[in-house]
């Protein structure tokens, strides 16, 4: 396959080059960008020497029209308008911002502020939360892949909801992120002498993801939630720990909410279902593809904490950007995602 990537400057755009780079369909890889054409993307990144030292790419659409795939990793805002000319002209395009997830175009403008892609382009848009949407993905024109915190909430919490086994109208969650979760722009928040040896909470009960997640919980779900979502920031480069809480329904059990979630994901690849407590943390799944999950019920409380973990910038982007292209080519979900984790 010819790919295309626009934006691969980004934390993201490096995890699809390193995962594009030994997928077995994959020949040829292509970088394109708006400001830097004509610089070696090597010499930006020295990891890259031999394995990408071709010049940046002008945007051309003649030249992404002959793509079998186009990956866009950009900031929101850019691909609404970069898109919506290519849908339907021969690549298939994923695209890892924000910009086509949201149905809604004014609850995009009201949580992006910014303007939001034409109601066209986004009706013709497909969720790709893989595990959940695969048959839309398999034909979809344009995927959204879905936010690195919706991922891991998602993954969670859907099983469970879907078979009314917990109660939506209480579901607090508490998440936290590694600093890449924040691009590689430099900022106040995620500077050394700020982010190190600190932790700190960030867009209190104003986080972008929170339609998404109450969007992708109708959709899948068929449940109206409201969610409480708070995100924090933890001095580590990269990770997500999403911690849920939600009552247990009337006579559900622990074993059962166990049962349910092994039964969702016993055929799905890259999530598993952990019994200990212990063995849940981002170090388990660093560098891959994959989504832990564990949960537990209070006896005490009769509330259920469900914790889940992935990489933000694999499973909670490029990774699962690339689980979708393999779904769309009918190939096996794995195919160049098949890698051990970074445990150490």
């Amino acid at each position: 396959m010819k790919v295309g990537i626009i934006g691969a400057t980004g934390y993201g755009g490096l995890e699809l080059i390193r995962f594009l780079h030994n997928h077995q369909e994959v020949e040829q890889i292509d970088l394109f960008t708006s400001s830097e054409e004509g610089v070696v993307f090597s010499s930006k990144f020295g990891h890259l020497i031999n394995i990408a030292d071709t010049p940046l790419q002008k945007i051309d659409y003649d030249a992404l029209e002959q793509f079998d795939v186009v990956f866009t990793s950009t900031p929101s805002g850019v691909t609404s308008e970069l898109l919506p000319p290519l849908i339907g002209k021969g690549p298939k395009l994923i695209d890892l911002s924000g910009d086509f997830r949201l149905k809604d175009l004014a609850s995009y403008e009201q949580w992006y502020g910014k303007k939001a892609a034409p109601a066209e382009a986004i009706a013709k848009s497909v969720y790709g939360l893989t595990e959940w949407n695969a048959e839309n993905v398999r034909h979809a024109p344009l995927i959204a892949n879905p936010g690195c915190y919706p991922t891991a909430v998602l993954l969670s919490l859907l099983p469970l909801l879907k078979n009314r086994l917990i109660d939506p109208s209480f579901l607090v969650v508490d998440a936290k992120s590694g600093i890449s979760g924040a691009g590689n722009k430099p900022s106040q928040a995620t500077h050394y002498s700020e982010a190190n040896d600190n932790f700190s909470i960030y867009k209190t009960n104003t986080h972008q993801h929170i339609p998404e997640i109450e969007q992708a919980i109708s959709m899948f779900a068929g449940i109206d939630a409201t969610i409480s979502f708070n995100t924090h920031l933890v001095p580590m480069t990269r990770g997500i720990l999403s911690t849920a809480y939600a009552p247990v329904m009337p006579g559900v059990t622990e074993a059962q909410l166990v049962a349910c979630l092994q039964e969702k994901y016993e055929k799905q690849p890259f999530v598993r279902i952990i019994s200990d407590a212990n063995g849940l943390a981002t170090n388990r799944v660093k560098g891959s593809n994959y989504c832990d999950i564990f949960v537990k019920v209070d006896s005490r409380t009769n509330r259920a904490t469900i914790v889940s973990v992935i990489d933000n910038l694999v499973k909670g982007a490029a990774g699962q950007a690339i689980q979708n292209m393999n779904v769309q080519f009918d190939l096996p979900q794995t195919t160049g995602l098949d890698v051990v984790p970074l445990f150490i």
